[in-house]
């Protein structure tokens, strides 16, 4: 039987080495309040979450496999509810687990969401903390929050940690989205 762990005891989200994920240890909180509040409080603001969603994957290969359908829907779904327009989006920071199952799907829902109506030459930029600290379990998606928001901050958009070449199970160029490979990259 397979096993969901890498064998090298490590997450190589989107990369060919992809063959499990690496379980991280970690805690991590934010606080979240609505945003007059925090303005009235003068309280350090790091990111504005402009709309949440929940959704089940419903049918799917197997248990532990995700949903691209269900996946997309939610996206739009967030972004419709908040008024964002997808194209606009320079990087998602993704679940990304390291697991050849899940990334090629996640990459499917992220590219057919925010890679349609985009300039081919500005590709999305996808990225995925495991690479850096692995699954932290019930602590990954506060990681990847903290994450994002370090990255507003800073202006920058960290890469994959040890990124090494582009799954052949992810065809990123019809998706139009891309990792963040070697250099630390803007934002725009």
């Amino acid at each position: 039987m397979d096993s969901f762990l890498s064998p090298e005891g490590r997450s190589f989200p989107f990369d060919a080495r992809a063959a499990g994920y690496a379980r991280g240890e970690g805690v991590a909180s934010v606080v979240i309040k609505p945003l007059a509040a925090a303005l009235r409080d003068g309280d350090p603001i790091r990111a504005v979450i402009r709309e949440t969603g929940l959704n089940q994957d419903g049918r799917s290969s197997t248990i532990t496999a995700p949903n691209q359908k269900a996946q997309e829907e939610l996206i739009r779904s967030c972004y419709q509810k908040a008024g964002l327009d997808p194209s606009q989006t320079a990087f998602v920071e993704a679940h990304g687990t390291g697991t050849p199952t899940g990334d090629p799907i996640e990459a499917g829902a992220i590219g057919a969401v925010f890679g349609k109506n985009r300039p081919v030459d500005q590709p999305l930029l996808i990225g995925s903390v495991k690479s850096n600290i692995g699954h932290l379990e019930a602590a990954s998606g506060l990681a990847s929050i903290i994450k994002v928001a370090m990255a507003f901050e800073k202006g920058l958009i960290p890469p994959n940690c040890d990124f090494q070449s582009f799954s052949s199970n992810i065809p990123y160029e019809d998706l139009n989205i891309k990792v963040g490979k070697s250099n630390i990259h803007v934002l725009t």
